[in-house]
């Protein structure tokens, strides 16, 4: 057995859930590399929603879903706490799957990071939109000062979840050094 890559083992964990026609999310677009996986996994008959607050990531992410003829995805150009107001409503308890990868947008700005507030806020707003057995996952990068403070909050806020609503998956190499990935995953149970 080979333990997977955290990356890998974010994918693994949405596609556990999410299968052609569902309904997704990515809420933090970056270069589109997740985007493009959701778009892929639930095809034509499925949609994605993405957010990103970066000019940059929605035009690298457009291109890249461009380049590869996916024409299923919504891209908002403002930040994930926002999701719950631009899902239609009729999508609301239909979501299969969401997506963060949290942190700074990669060979970008690092000073424009995710925020512990509107993270937690946008959980809060998915878990409210998920289908029974949708999953939230995150990959959750710690190594810049505010990813510190977003890893905190973030394991006191998921290790509160009701246990007879969520279970709460934390995948974490733990001997690796420099504040690797790691990943937390959300399943709705109910």
């Amino acid at each position: 057995m080979n333990l997977e890559r955290i990356l890998t083992y974010s994918k693994t964990l949405i596609k556990t859930t999410t299968q052609e026609g569902d309904i997704t999310i990515d809420a933090t677009v970056g270069n589109g590399l997740d985007t493009l996986f959701l778009s892929q996994l639930v095809k034509d008959k499925g949609h994605v929603f993405g957010f990103d607050i970066q000019d940059k990531a929605i035009s690298n992410t457009r291109k890249l879903l461009e380049n590869n003829y996916c024409r299923n995805v919504t891209l908002y150009k403002m930040g994930h706490e926002n999701v719950k107001e631009k899902i239609p409503i009729n999508y609301h308890g239909k979501i299969a799957s969401a997506i963060f990868n949290l942190g700074y947008l990669p060979k970008g700005d690092k000073t424009i990071t995710t925020t512990k507030e509107t993270t937690i806020r946008a959980i809060e707003d998915i878990l409210t939109l998920l289908k029974p057995n949708g999953i939230i996952v995150l990959v959750v990068y710690s190594g810049h000062p505010e990813g510190k403070l977003e890893k905190e909050a973030l394991l006191n806020y998921v290790k509160c979840l009701n246990q007879k609503q969520y279970q709460v998956l934390l995948y974490q190499f733990i001997n690796q050094i420099n504040h690797a990935p790691f990943v937390i995953a959300i399943e709705k149970t109910k």
